[in-house]
């Protein structure tokens, strides 16, 4: 077991212990500590607390996390395209069509199985055993740039970045439609859809804030190419707000419509910047459009 303890300050009386908790150990996510508070592992001065305790000036607040499990997804020997790598952190170039980590219905032949098998293991396990490593996501067809921490430092640090929005995500998609706008910010809230728990959607309750910023590209037709950087990061986010503004990312069965000839959405992490958690240095990593994505472009241009 690790034993960790805070002290809340007077700045700090009417927080909510798990959001507090969120911004003072930011290797955690919320429902993490959620699930911590739940199984009574988070103690204000000695008394277990549920989640939405308030704190008070002064209060020792200790949380006890347990040892982690052992892996349960296995090492398989599955290429992947490493764009850097050190004794801290890799880049990856993500293909179409790859699964990020072990879920129902994708238990193995997913990146963190790659991962596993190239890193013989060393990943950081503040995640859990079903996603070493994994700081930040992108969609199963969804291509393009992830950064994988090796060690629980430089998870923390990575992680803390993206809280602060300090992290650079660079995002190119195409998208139906003309702009009026040529570029743009859309800042509306993302939660889960009410209607279908398996879809997001722009919705004030239960959401949090998300921003994305576009700038179209090109122009071919009724499509548009666009370039997106994500202040935030919600899940499907630039899906969900594309489909809000009345452009869906070409191929989007779920928020727009399929495309023949494209498995999915035609949308590709193309640039991510960092700081790095031991050099302190700013790293930068672009890549070039896959061939689905330049196909397209083709296809769309004749």
């Amino acid at each position: 077991m690790n034993r960790l303890e805070f002290y809340a300050e007077e700045a700090d009386e009417g927080s909510r212990i798990d959001k507090w908790l969120c911004v003072h150990e930011p290797g955690f996510t919320r429902s993490a500590l959620q699930r911590l508070i739940e199984s009574n592992s988070v103690f204000v001065n000695n008394k277990p607390v549920n989640k939405n305790y308030k704190l008070k000036n002064s209060d020792q607040v200790v949380v006890i996390v347990p040892e982690p499990e052992p892996l349960e997804a296995k090492p398989q020997n599955i290429p992947i395209d490493v764009i850097y790598e050190d004794d801290d952190l890799l880049v990856v170039n993500k293909p179409k069509g790859m699964v990020v980590h072990p879920a129902a219905g994708n238990p193995d032949g997913t990146l963190v199985n790659a991962l596993l098998y190239h890193c013989k293991g060393r990943l950081s396990g503040i995640n859990g055993v079903i996603r070493p490593g994994i700081v930040h996501r992108i969609d199963k067809l969804t291509s393009g740039l992830l950064i994988i921490a090796k060690n629980d430092t430089a998870h923390n640090i990575l992680a803390e970045q993206i809280r602060l929005h300090s992290f650079t995500r660079e995002y190119r998609a195409v998208n139906c439609g003309r702009f009026k706008e040529l570029s743009g910010t859309v800042d509306a809230p993302i939660g889960r859809s009410k209607y279908d728990r398996k879809k997001m959607c722009v919705i004030d309750q239960n959401s949090k804030r998300a921003v994305t910023h576009y700038e179209v590209i090109d122009e071919f037709g009724q499509y548009s190419m666009l370039k997106f950087r994500l202040e935030t990061g919600r899940t499907h986010q630039i899906r969900v707000h594309s489909a809000y503004i009345g452009h869906p990312v070409l191929g989007d069965s779920v928020y727009g419509k399929p495309f023949k000839g494209l498995d999915g959405q035609c949308l590709h992490a193309k640039k991510i910047g960092f700081i790095h958690p031991s050099t302190k240095e700013y790293m930068e990593f672009d890549s070039e459009l896959p061939d689905y994505f330049s196909d397209i472009l083709k296809k769309l241009k004749a």
